[in-house]
């Protein structure tokens, strides 16, 4: 009993045998993996990629097509123990080689859905298959750009391959983007490569800067718009800016077309001052009506009638309500929006 009141020190109680060793800790187990019987056609696919001998022109074509219909199908078994059995050596170089070296059967293959994600898989792997990959989308890298399925090929190349590489595949973009910007598909491609794109870093900012300096002719076109103004939704002020100067005396000419004038508004909401100096400085009053009653006109007045309304600059709401005010009764009609504007004045 200790004194003073003091409790009795009692050790901790240990289960078991306290000099055991304790256990080793238990391992995952890692199932085997289940191996899959291949079709006639295949293992003897797999047997020309083993095969140390060159093939004929007869056994490459033969190749191909089996090669084609073993990325497409919609069974993707075959492929993956196919590739298991290769391995990452020679003899997955040999299929790939195969699979990346004629032009049409690989562009076919990439706009397949399960072709697409079956090179998908092969990228990133060693660095010999992603030159074969790199080398062949080059050779058509517009087409595979311009295709929603092959184009997710070229996205994964540039997110997996080598820094050199990736300079080499963001040197053709650059080289396209205008063409691209102008294709159907093409620019729904290049609209998810800026969402991506960083501003401040330096391939994002070449692209960035290659859509704002020819944002004067992409404006005026029914595909083109839709990427400047995607790059104008970036809220960013240099390439913002580098819009404004690219558009800088077409204005007028845009709010008159039907794609130019929605990048003319959405640039009224950060370069109220230029716009609005353009529309003073390019029409007279009987011009400026003329605009206010156009089609698409309408809207770039009215937006930039409420737009210098609201900012520090009222000399310039001032000078477009005086030029306007004269034609006020010509502004009726379907498109009178800016005289019931001005009405409410």
């Amino acid at each position: 009993m200790a004194n003073g009141g003091d409790h009795p020190t009692v050790p901790p109680r240990l289960r078991g045998n306290p000099t055991a060793n304790p256990p080793p800790p238990r391992r995952r187990f890692t199932p085997p993996r289940r191996r899959v019987d291949l079709t006639e056609e295949n293992q003897s696919l797999l047997n020309s990629f083993r095969s140390s001998a060159a093939l004929t022109p007869q056994e490459t074509a033969t190749c191909t097509q089996s090669l084609f219909r073993l990325m497409t199908s919609s069974d993707a078994s075959q492929f993956r123990e196919l590739v298991a059995r290769l391995g990452d050596g020679n003899d997955l170089r040999r299929m790939v080689s195969l699979l990346t070296s004629n032009n049409a059967p690989f562009l076919q293959t990439a706009r397949n859905e399960n072709g697409s994600n079956r090179m998908q898989d092969l990228l990133g792997r060693t660095d010999d298959l992603d030159n074969f990959f790199l080398i062949a989308i080059l050779r058509r890298f517009f087409d595979v750009m311009c295709d929603g399925d092959s184009s997710r090929l070229a996205l994964r190349g540039m997110r997996v391959f080598s820094q050199e590489k990736r300079a080499a595949m963001y040197d053709h973009l650059l080289c396209d983007a205008v063409n691209l910007a102008c294709d159907a598909d093409g620019y729904v491609v290049l609209n998810d490569i800026i969402d991506d794109s960083d501003p401040r870093s330096f391939y994002g900012g070449r692209l960035l800067y290659v859509v704002a300096r020819n944002a004067h002719q992409l404006s005026d076109h029914a595909f083109g718009s839709r990427v400047v103004q995607r790059v104008l939704q970036l809220n960013d002020l240099r390439c913002t800016r580098n819009v404004a100067d690219s558009l800088r005396g077409h204005c007028v000419y845009l709010s008159l077309t039907k794609y130019g004038s929605y990048v003319v508004e959405m640039l009224l909401d950060t370069e109220a001052v230029m716009v609005a100096d353009e529309l003073l400085s390019g029409c007279n009053g009987e011009e400026l009506a003329l605009l206010a009653r156009n089609e698409f006109g309408s809207f770039v007045v009215l937006k930039a009638l409420r737009v210098t309304r609201g900012m520090y600059r009222r000399d310039l709401f001032g000078v477009l309500v005086d030029k306007l005010m004269p034609f006020v009764h010509h502004l009726g009609g379907f498109h009178g929006r800016v005289r019931a504007f001005l009405d409410r004045l």
